[in-house]
C-alpha cells in the first residue's frame, strides 16, 4: 500500500468532501501519519485490522507518552475519521473505531470577562492612530457579535449590510450565519471604514479584508494575538481572544436570551455545545446564593 498516496488522498476527503478546519485537517493528518509508522512498524494492514489493534496502538501511545483524557479522545476522533474515509473509498466496510469505548472527558468551563473587565480592556487601546481605531472595532466586533477569531480575521467587505445593521460570519464548513450589530459595533465600524481604513490601505492594493495591518493586507491571527496581549497587559486583564466570544454568549444568557437563539449567533452545530454556557450561569447563581443568601 503506498502509504503517502493514501494520506494525500485523506487530505483531500477531509478539505473537499468533510471540509473541516486547517487546523483540525492538520492534526488529523499528523495522527494519520503516526497510526501509519505504527502499522509499519507491526506489520498490520489498514484494512484488516479490529478494535483490540486500535486499544493495543491507542493504550501503546498512553503509556509512553502519558496522554491526558482529552488527548486520548481527540486521538479516537481522528481515528474515527480516518477509518470512514477507508469505508469512502472501499478498502473497509465498517469502522472499527466505533467499536472501542472512548474515555469519558470532562468539560472545563471557559473563563469570561465581566461586563467592567471588557470596558476596561476596550478603555485601554490607544486611539490616536488608524491601528488603534481598527484594533477597537476589531475587539469590540468580535465581543458585540461573538465572532471566533477565524471569523474577524477572514472579514470581507461583501460581508458588511450596515444599513441593515448586520454582517454576514462565515464560521467552520463555510457555513454563514447572520449576526445583528449592536449600536456601538456598527458606530465604531463605520468610524474605522471611513476614518483609519483608508489610512491602512496601500496605493494601488485593493484588498477585500475588512482588518488591515501595517502593510495594507489582511491581518493575520498572529497579529491579532499580538494586538490582544499588548492591550490586556496594560490593562491587566487575564484571557484569550476566544474570552470575548466566551463573554457574548454568557452575557447574552444572563441577560435573558434564550440557548437556541445563543446556539443560532454562535455558528454552533449542535446546541450540546452551547449548552456549556448554561453550567456558567449556573456557577453564577451558587456564588450569589452562596454571597447573598443567609443560609448561603
Amino acid at each position: 500500500m503506498n502509504w503517502e498516496k493514501l494520506i494525500a488522498e485523506y487530505e483531500g476527503y477531509l478539505r473537499h468532501s468533510l471540509r473541516v478546519a486547517d487546523s483540525t485537517n492538520a492534526a488529523y493528518i499528523a495522527e494519520a501519519r503516526r497510526f501509519g509508522r505504527w502499522l509499519e512498524l507491526t506489520s498490520l494492514s489498514p484494512s484488516l485490522l479490529g478494535p483490540t489493534d486500535i486499544e493495543t496502538y491507542v493504550a501503546g501511545r498512553g503509556s509512553s507518552e502519558s496522554l491526558s483524557a482529552g488527548t486520548i479522545s481527540r486521538i479516537f476522533s481522528s481515528l474515527r475519521s480516518f477509518f470512514d474515509f477507508l469505508k469512502s473509498i472501499g478498502l473497509r466496510s465498517d469502522n472499527p473505531s466505533l467499536d472501542v469505548e472512548r474515555p469519558k472527558v470532562g468539560r472545563n468551563l471557559p473563563r469570561v470577562f465581566e461586563l467592567g473587565e471588557i470596558e476596561k480592556f476596550l478603555d485601554n487601546i490607544e486611539l490616536d492612530t488608524p491601528f488603534g481605531t481598527r484594533d477597537r472595532t476589531l475587539f469590540e466586533l468580535i465581543y458585540s457579535c461573538g465572532l471566533r477569531v477565524s471569523e474577524a480575521v477572514e472579514l470581507e467587505l461583501s460581508q458588511l449590510h450596515l444599513e441593515e445593521g448586520l454582517i454576514r460570519a462565515r464560521g467552520k464548513g463555510d457555513k454563514e450565519r447572520l449576526i445583528p450589530l449592536g449600536d456601538e459595533a456598527l458606530h465604531w465600524l463605520q468610524r474605522y471604514l471611513n476614518e483609519a481604513r483608508p489610512r491602512l490601505l496601500k496605493s494601488g492594493l485593493r484588498l477585500d479584508r475588512v482588518f488591515l495591518n501595517n502593510r495594507g493586507r489582511g491581518l493575520s491571527r498572529k497579529g491579532m494575538w499580538k494586538r490582544f496581549r499588548d492591550i490586556a497587559k496594560r490593562a491587566q486583564v487575564i484571557g484569550k481572544i476566544h474570552t470575548l466570544r466566551h463573554s457574548f454568549a454568557t452575557h447574552l444568557l444572563r441577560g435573558g436570551a434564550d440557548l437556541r437563539s445563543v446556539q443560532e449567533l454562535l455558528g454552533h452545530a449542535d446546541i450540546s455545545t452551547t449548552q456549556i454556557y448554561t453550567h456558567l450561569n449556573r456557577e453564577d447563581l451558587r456564588r450569589a446564593h452562596k454571597e447573598f443568601h443567609p443560609r448561603g
